[in-house]
């Protein structure tokens, strides 16, 4: 009797379903730079003149079982070159019946590290990445494949605390273990595999919500990630981060709107170099040095009326001067306003202003046209 070890091709009896979802970007504009790409870090941002289509976005998500809920990401993109790219942006599988408020999350995630990090660009606020994003965690943001704890603590007000142990690398992991991360330290990477917790990455996160008012919420979080870094034995990065998060909405508001909202996130990264041979002149030995990086943005968005948003946003980064001069430590600003208009919540049009200042290259400005449709069970716009 062979039918115990035979699954069953019948329906389950959990009612057990999945959502398909497609979102799409599609960019234009200009630069007074001539490499964007210099200026514009983003793995999802303009990259080049004229026209590009920096995202497009397969989601599937459901009940596995009265468990597990399962999650994954599919991501198209085209590059500068035209060449078009298919990745595997998340695929993971959260539980749903764990007891005492507790939840994990495994598989291929973005760490939740601050408030934007975990976003899909669909999401956004703005047309592009926040420099201090891109300069911390690379043109993708920081994701890979790991566990995650989350636990709702029984508080007066909302209250999670959160430890992520994940892979720390792939080209995904800058500051860490990515095989890019040389272009940090100008060193040969080191490539060595995991001899023990050190050279995974922990990335824990607190964050709490409270209202003011009745009219009035605040929402503020703090971030860490630590693992080893590519530079040589032993070589480790710290990032912190603190964030930020406070929104106004009248009791009569109408369909959300009107609103003010105001983001704020803060990172802080000290980059350990161990000694190392130059990748650029190998027989230079760079020195041991300890590399630190700062940056932050902030901004404000306006829900002037229903379907129409005004946003501002000022950002800046700088790094500590170090033996390899590198291009992704150096120091810029930018400051960024922007028009959004969503015919419906599942469109918009937005256009968008960028005036950057790099330190020893000077200013460009930039102007970006956005377009955005979402098809099928993906989430539409919240307001």
């Amino acid at each position: 009797d062979t039918s115990a070890a035979t699954p069953s091709t019948g329906p389950r009896a959990t009612g057990s379903y999945m959502n398909i979802g497609f979102v799409a970007l599609a960019d234009a504009g200009w630069s007074t730079a001539k490499d964007v790409g210099k200026i514009e870090r983003g793995d999802h941002d303009p990259k080049v003149r004229g026209f590009t289509e920096p995202n497009a976005e397969l989601s599937l998500d459901g009940a596995v079982d009265p468990y597990f809920k399962g999650v994954s990401n599919i991501v198209f993109k085209i590059d500068s070159a035209g060449e078009t790219g298919v990745e595997l942006e998340e695929a993971y599988v959260l539980t749903t019946s764990l007891p005492a408020n507790l939840q994990l999350k495994f598989g291929q995630f973005f760490t939740e590290f601050g408030r934007q990090n975990p976003q899909h660009p669909h999401s956004w606020a703005f047309v592009d990445a926040p420099l201090v994003l891109t300069r911390m965690f690379g043109p993708d943001g920081l994701r890979s494949q790991g566990v995650r704890l989350s636990w709702l603590l029984p508080t007066p007000f909302y209250t999670e605390a959160l430890v992520a142990v994940m892979n720390g690398t792939g080209p995904t992991t800058s500051s860490f273990r990515s095989p890019e991360s040389n272009e940090i330290h100008g060193g040969v990477a080191m490539d060595s595999a995991v001899t023990g917790i050190r050279d995974l990455l922990i990335a824990p996160r607190i964050n709490t919500s409270f209202d003011i008012s009745e009219t009035q919420t605040l929402v503020l979080g703090a971030s860490g990630a630590f693992g080893a870094n590519n530079s040589g034995p032993s070589a480790s990065t710290q990032v912190y981060g603190v964030d930020g998060y406070w929104k106004w909405k009248p009791a009569t508001a109408e369909a959300g709107f009107p609103f003010l909202s105001m983001q704020s996130e803060a990172i802080f990264r000290r980059y350990n170099a161990a000694k190392r041979l130059s990748e650029e002149t190998p027989v230079v030995t760079l020195p041991r040095e300890l590399l630190k990086d700062h940056g932050a943005y902030a901004q404000i968005l306006w829900g002037i009326k229903p379907r129409i948003v005004a946003g501002l946003r000022g950002e800046w980064v700088n790094g500590s001067e170090g033996a390899f001069a590198s291009e992704l430590r150096s120091d810029q600003t930018r400051i960024s306003p922007n028009f959004t208009w969503y015919p419906t919540e599942f469109s918009k049009f937005r256009v968008q202003y960028n005036y950057d200042n790099r330190k020893g290259i000077g200013t460009d400005s930039s102007v970006w046209f956005q377009f955005e449709f979402l098809l099928g069970a993906h989430a539409a716009h919240k307001f």
